[in-house]
C-alpha cells in the first residue's frame, strides 16, 4: 500500500450497498449539554446531541425512548460530523431513512401520526389542533 500512500490505516471497498434511500429526516445537534455549557469542539457531544433529538421526535410517533435508541442503533441511519471549523461550535448529523417506517414520519400540519399497540394490533391515533380523534387501521395490522 506504500504506493498509493498508504501506510498507517488501511483502505475498505465496501460491498454491494442495497438498499438505497432517497428520502430522510435529518436531526442535528451541536456541542453544548443539556445544562446549556458549551464544550469547545466537542463533536461527541453534537453528535450524542442529535441522536437524542432523533429519539425525541421517534417518542411522538408511540415509540418508548428505549425503542428509539434500539431503532436508531439498528436502523441503516448516516451520521455526519457536519461542521468543526465553526468554532468553537462543533454540529453533528443524523440522517434517518424515512422508506424504513409503515407510516408517514415526516411533519405535517396535522402533528405527528402516533401509533399505539393495543391488544396486538396497532391503533393510529392523530392529534389535530382542534379535536383528537382515533382510527382503526386494518393496513397497520
Amino acid at each position: 500500500m506504500d504506493t498509493y500512500g498508504v501506510s498507517e490505516n488501511a483502505i475498505f471497498m465496501p460491498g454491494n450497498t442495497d438498499p438505497q434511500f432517497s428520502e430522510w429526516l435529518a436531526f442535528s445537534g451541536t456541542s453544548v449539554t443539556l445544562d446549556g455549557e458549551q464544550r469547545y469542539l466537542d463533536s461527541q457531544l453534537a453528535y450524542q446531541r442529535a441522536c437524542l433529538h432523533a429519539i425525541e421526535y421517534l417518542t411522538k410517533f408511540g415509540y418508548s425512548p428505549e425503542q428509539a435508541y434500539l431503532l436508531l442503533g439498528a436502523a441503516p441511519i448516516e451520521g455526519r460530523l457536519s461542521g468543526v471549523v465553526d468554532i468553537p461550535n462543533s454540529c453533528a448529523t443524523v440522517y434517518l431513512p424515512t422508506a424504513i417506517f409503515d407510516f408517514p414520519l415526516s411533519p405535517t400540519v396535522d402533528g405527528p401520526v402516533r401509533i399505539d399497540r393495543v391488544w396486538g394490533r396497532r391503533v393510529l391515533l392523530r392529534e389535530s389542533r382542534d379535536t383528537q380523534h382515533q382510527e382503526l387501521c386494518s393496513s397497520y395490522g
